[in-house]
C-alpha cells in the first residue's frame, strides 16, 4: 500500500498529529495501531489538564492545548461531549521549599497569561472543604485548569480526520521500518506492508523501539502510573487536587466517581502495565490523610499505564536529523494528553514546513546531545 505519510500510534497524540496535517492539506495519511482507538496510555491516563508548570515550554503547551480544549467540540464538530470541566487544580504545598518554588512558578505563568494564584489554608479550605487542614501549609489554584474525557476527545479527533480522508488500521503492529533510499519508507506490519515518504513515532510507550527501528536511540523509556476509581457520589469535589510531595492527585469525575493515582519512583523501565497491592495501600494511607472523606469510598477498580519519560520530563517533538523524514513526538512523561492539541498543531507545521506556531527547538531530540544538567518538570500527573 502506497501512502504519504504513516502515523505510527492512534492515542490522543496519533490521532491530533493525523486531523492537524488533513486540516493543513496533506493527502495520503495512515495511521496504525497495534490494538484499538486509545488502546494505550490515552485510555489509561488521568485525564487531568493543567497549566500550573515551572518551564516555560510547558506552561504554554498547556495553555494553548487548553484553549483548544475550550472550543473543541465545535472545532471537530463532534456530536458527543467530551465531558470538559475547568473547575481548577488545586496543588497543595507541604513544605517550606514547595512554597517558595510554587510562588516562583506562579509569577512565570502570570507572565505567560496564565490566571494561577497563590491562595492560603484558609481559601484553599473554601474551594475544598474536606482537606485535611494539618496536611498542607498553602496552595496554588488556577481556575482554568480541568479534566475532560480521553476517549471521548480521542474520537471526536478520530472521527474529524476520518472525514478529511485519514485512513485508520487496528491491530497492525508495526515489525519493521526499512528506509529503501532518501525520503522513502516502507513500513512493515504484521498484516501489510506500507511505502511511504514520512514517518511519525507517535506511539507513546514504545517510542523507543520504534525509533530502533531506523537507527534512532530516542532517549526515552516506559514506566508503569498506577490508578484507581472508586464508587460514584453526589458532586462534593470541583478542582484537582494534587500534591507533589505526598504524590497523588485527586479527581471527582462528572459521573460523580474520584479518580486518583500516584506515581512510583522505584518502578522498573519496561512495559508492566499491571496494578498491585502496594500502590492501593500506599494511596489509601496517602487519601485517607489528606481527602478523609474520599478516603471513605469503596475502591471500584485500579489499573496501571505506561509513562514514556524523557531525561528533562519534557517532551520531544521534531524531525530526526539522522533520519530525515522521520518524526517525533515521544517522552511526554505523563503529559502527553494535556498537551496533545498543540503536539498536533506544532508536528504537523514542522512536517508541512510551515512557521511554527511556537519556537520548537527547545523540544528537538538534540538537546539532549547538549544537555549538561537537567531541569527535571513535576510529573507526578
Amino acid at each position: 500500500m502506497t501512502s504519504s505519510i504513516v502515523i505510527i500510534g492512534a492515542g490522543i497524540s496519533g490521532t491530533s498529529i493525523a486531523y492537524n496535517l488533513a486540516k493543513r492539506g496533506a493527502k495520503d495519511i495512515v495511521v496504525l495501531d497495534s490494538g484499538y482507538l486509545t488502546n494505550g496510555a490515552t485510555g489509561r491516563c488521568g485525564a487531568g489538564v493543567r497549566q500550573q508548570w515551572g518551564t516555560e515550554a510547558n506552561c504554554v503547551m498547556a495553555k494553548k492545548s487548553i484553549e483548544f480544549f475550550e472550543i473543541a467540540k465545535e472545532e471537530l464538530q463532534y456530536s458527543g461531549d467530551i465531558e470538559f470541566k475547568q473547575e481548577g487544580y488545586l496543588i497543595l504545598a507541604t513544605t517550606k521549599q514547595e512554597e517558595l518554588q510554587f510562588a516562583k512558578n506562579v509569577r512565570l505563568q502570570h507572565k505567560i497569561g496564565i490566571p494561577s494564584k497563590v491562595v492560603t489554608k484558609e481559601e484553599a479550605l473554601q474551594i475544598v472543604p474536606h482537606l485535611n487542614p494539618n496536611a498542607f501549609l498553602s496552595a496554588t489554584f488556577c481556575k482554568t485548569d480541568g479534566h475532560l474525557n480521553p476517549f471521548k476527545m480521542t474520537d471526536a479527533y478520530y472521527q474529524a480526520a476520518k472525514r478529511l480522508g485519514v485512513q485508520f488500521f487496528f491491530y497492525e503492529s508495526v515489525q519493521s521500518i526499512d528506509q529503501v533510499e532518501l525520503g522513502k519508507f516502507v513500513v512493515h506490519t504484521n498484516k501489510n506492508s506500507y511505502t511511504c515518504h514520512q514517518v511519525v513515532n507517535a506511539a507513546g510507550g514504545y517510542s523507543k523501539e520504534i525509533g530502533d527501528m531506523v537507527g534512532i536511540d530516542i532517549p526515552v523509556y516506559s514506566e508503569n502510573h498506577e490508578i484507581l476509581v472508586t464508587e460514584p457520589i453526589e458532586k462534593m469535589q470541583g478542582p484537582m487536587v494534587m500534591s507533589f510531595s505526598k504524590n497523588i492527585y485527586c479527581q471527582q469525575v462528572p459521573h460523580g466517581s474520584f479518580l486518583m493515582g500516584r506515581s512510583n519512583p522505584l518502578a522498573p523501565r519496561d512495559h508492566d502495565i499491571s496494578s498491585s497491592h502496594q500502590f492501593l495501600d500506599e494511596m489509601a494511607k496517602t487519601v485517607c490523610e489528606i481527602l478523609p472523606l474520599v478516603g471513605e469510598l469503596r475502591v471500584i477498580r485500579q489499573w496501571g499505564g505506561s509513562y514514556n519519560m524523557s531525561p528533562d520530563r519534557q517532551p520531544i517533538i521534531c524531525e530526526s536529523d539522522i533520519v530525515k523524514g522521520f518524526f517525533m513526538a515521544c517522552g511526554f512523561s505523563g503529559h502527553g494528553f494535556m498537551f496533545a492539541p498543540m503536539t498536533g498543531i506544532l508536528l504537523s507545521e514542522i512536517m508541512l514546513g510551515h512557521p511554527t506556531t511556537l519556537d520548537v527547538s527547545i523540544l528537538d531530540i538534540k538537546r539532549f546531545h547538549l544537555q549538561t544538567t537537567t531541569d527535571v518538570e513535576h510529573s507526578v500527573v
